[in-house]
């Protein structure tokens, strides 16, 4: 045995601790890292989908006025709502009785 119990002992434990932190410190790391990027990329999606309502609130307005514009959009908006919330409630099952 050329190495002596002492320096073993210490690769073991050295080997042990380099184990835990590649299964939880980068791994955190790494979750951070993806969470990070996410939430930067809803940002940009968020401020480019009202940038873009802005935009054709604006082409609305010139072409059909503001008022019609604003009926126009919010008309848009309110089906919008009406198909999500019909598609989140599951439809009445009706019982024969």
């Amino acid at each position: 045995m050329n190495q002596s119990y002492s320096a073993r002992f210490a690769d073991l434990v050295e080997g042990i601790a380099r184990r835990v932190r590649a299964l939880t410190v980068e791994r955190l790391a790494t979750a951070i890292t993806f969470t990070a990027l996410g939430m930067g990329v809803v940002l940009l999606i968020v401020a480019a989908l009202v940038l873009a309502c802005m935009g054709i609130f604006r082409l609305l307005a010139v072409g059909v006025g503001t008022t019609a514009a604003y009926a126009i959009l919010g008309g848009l908006f309110l089906v919008a709502g009406w198909l999500t919330w019909r598609r989140r409630t599951p439809a009445p099952e009706e019982s024969s009785g």
